[in-house]
């Protein structure tokens, strides 16, 4: 695997190329910049940029106006090669809060190593129905400790409206749901991402999670997507890389919070 070509691979269909993630929502493109703007239910955001020591403070100043003038909270999300070098100290000094880094991570699906199956006692159904995204849902919930309401209208939008780039999936124990993810089909580009893994605090470390990992790389395999790309937490990525994903850079969420600036409408 050449990671830089496939890194500039990823720039340019992910991120300077990228697509609007539901119904209502726009990507816009400023010169340097790529960015997602949607409802306050959905995700708004900076995708890509291409700035540097000249450029980077008032393209930031940019953003948090247009943003804000929304009346809507966004994420800058960084890149480890992204510059100028010092870019997250600039968004941080402009009111951004910095998140937990990620890495990103790539697997090339034809290469992945091992094929684990659910634990006994665990199946893994499609949860593409209303009831099926409630049981989405209060995994998140329960794994992360976060509310699941815009999750939940993020998911039925994009299941009614292109119900083609979206797979979710839940783990049961019997008909309890203890585990959950979603692989985002993305047209048109050669990744499928898996997002939202997050197991039930009791049943971790128990194989579930790679087993929705293999069980997802089947699906992008079937749909004929040649890469799987995840941003993995310090917990997954060992796991990742055991399966054969390989990591290419960091990335890092910068928060805006209109209301915590006192710019909110």
């Amino acid at each position: 695997m050449d990671h830089a070509a496939l890194l500039a691979l990823y720039d340019r269909e992910m991120r300077a190329g990228a697509r609007p993630d539901g119904p209502g929502a726009r990507v816009e493109r400023t010169g340097a910049l790529v960015r997602h703007v949607a409802d306050a239910q959905g995700w708004n955001g900076v995708l890509w940029s291409a700035l540097d020591d000249t450029t980077a403070d008032a393209v930031i100043a940019e953003q948090i106006a247009y943003f804000t003038g929304l009346g809507h909270d966004f994420e800058w999300k960084l890149h480890g090669h992204d510059l100028p070098a010092d870019l997250g100290a600039r968004l941080t000094a402009a009111g951004f809060v910095r998140e937990p880094e990620e890495t990103l991570m790539i697997a090339e699906v034809a290469d992945l190593t091992g094929d684990p199956e659910p634990p006994e006692g665990i199946r893994i159904v499609p949860a593409t129905d209303r009831a099926g995204i409630d049981l989405v849902v209060a995994v998140h919930e329960r794994a992360f400790g976060r509310d699941g309401t815009r999750l939940r209208h993020q998911l039925l939008a994009q299941l009614a409206a292109a119900p083609d780039t979206v797979v979710p999936v839940v783990a049961l124990a019997g008909e309890e749901p203890v585990s959950a993810a979603r692989l985002e089909l993305v047209p048109g580009t050669r990744f499928a991402g898996l997002w939202g893994g997050g197991t039930v605090e009791a049943w971790r470390g128990r194989g579930i999670y790679r087993a929705l990992v293999a069980h997802r790389a089947r699906l992008a395999a079937t749909h004929g997507y040649p890469y799987l790309q995840v941003d993995a937490s310090a917990l997954s990525r060992p796991i990742l890389e055991r399966l054969g994903f390989h990591p290419l850079t960091t990335t890092t969420p910068y928060v805006y919070e209109a209301a915590a600036a006192g710019l909110g409408r």
